[in-house]
């Protein structure tokens, strides 16, 4: 009986989790064929059926769910061995993945990778982005070495470390009336909020804070992006909440609008970057993280740049 490889236990690993060979292979960013090919070599070397295959999903027999326990632990280890030598080599060398929440990445990017490739020019890194929900699972499977997302994190066993606070600005139309000198949040109930669907914890933030001061349900009008939602204030479909980063980009791109900030204490959102509690990188996180907070403290004072 041959030894199986590691990329056939990835690859059974994704199908057990998924149970349908397309969404495995997308996980994996691997073709189909490949997938099914690889879980079939993989029966091959064991002598076994891992899977039944039936017309809409898989179903694991019992020999697979006991490779696939197996299999978890096995890659878990092997995950953890990389990081302990990548550790023991020195501070942010080789490759390094990251997943970015979408209401970070396009603004926060292209001030951060500039200075973490002048600082850290052996750093490999790929970057995901993918929204809150997905970037953690992914970080737990061992897909992912550290994510740059809105605290706190969904999840047990992420270690957080803040980077940045912003508030969140009151995108209206132009034509609307309000105090110039700082809006009351209550002011909110009053208006019609256009959100983010359901999956950003953006949208998230913005209904807690519309509960907050008792606004009534929002509106009926939801969008995928920021971008989209300002949009659709510009069209006067209701009014919004965008973080104070977003602003330069999306609001430049939209006619018709106006900015009104809240009076203090403002709504505001805090950004960090979370990692496994169990990695043997902490200190190199520590490092990075220094790095992102060095760039955002260029951005101005609308970021709070935090330590702790």
């Amino acid at each position: 009986m041959s030894r199986p490889t590691v990329s056939q236990l990835r690859a059974f690993l994704a199908l057990a989790e998924h149970l349908h060979f397309r969404d495995a292979a997308a996980a994996l960013r691997m073709s189909q064929p490949a997938l099914s090919g690889s879980v079939a070599a993989l029966e091959e070397s064991l002598d076994t059926r891992l899977v039944e295959r039936t017309t809409r999903r898989v179903l694991l027999t019992p020999a697979g769910e006991r490779v696939a326990r197996r299999a978890e632990t096995v890659l878990a280890e092997l995950d953890r061995l990389v990081e302990e030598v990548r550790a023991v080599r020195g501070p942010l060398v080789g490759p390094l993945r990251v997943g970015v929440i979408p209401t970070v990445a396009p603004y926060l990017l292209p001030v951060v990778l500039p200075r973490l490739a002048k600082e850290f020019p052996d750093l490999e890194l790929s970057v995901h982005e993918e929204q809150t929900d997905h970037i953690v699972a992914e970080l737990m499977a061992g897909r992912l070495d550290v994510v740059l997302l809105a605290l706190p994190a969904p999840a047990q066993g992420v270690t957080e470390l803040p980077l940045y606070d912003e508030d969140f600005v009151l995108v209206t139309p132009a034509s609307f009336d309000l105090d110039a000198e700082g809006v009351p949040r209550d002011a909110l109930s009053e208006l019609d909020v256009i959100l983010l669907n359901e999956g950003h914890c953006l949208r998230d933030q913005a209904l807690d804070v519309c509960r907050e001061v008792g606004a009534r349900a929002p509106s009926a009008t939801y969008a995928t992006s920021l971008a989209t939602l300002v949009q659709l204030v510009a069209g006067g479909l209701g009014v919004t909440l965008v973080p104070e980063t977003a602003l330069p980009v999306e609001t430049r791109r939209a006619p018709n609008l106006a900015l009104h900030r809240f009076a203090d204490p403002a709504p505001f959102r805090r950004i960090g970057l979370g990692f496994r509690s169990t990695s043997p990188r902490a200190e190199e996180f520590e490092a990075l993280a220094a790095g992102v907070r060095a760039a955002i403290a260029e951005l101005g004072p609308e970021c709070r740049v935090r330590t702790r």
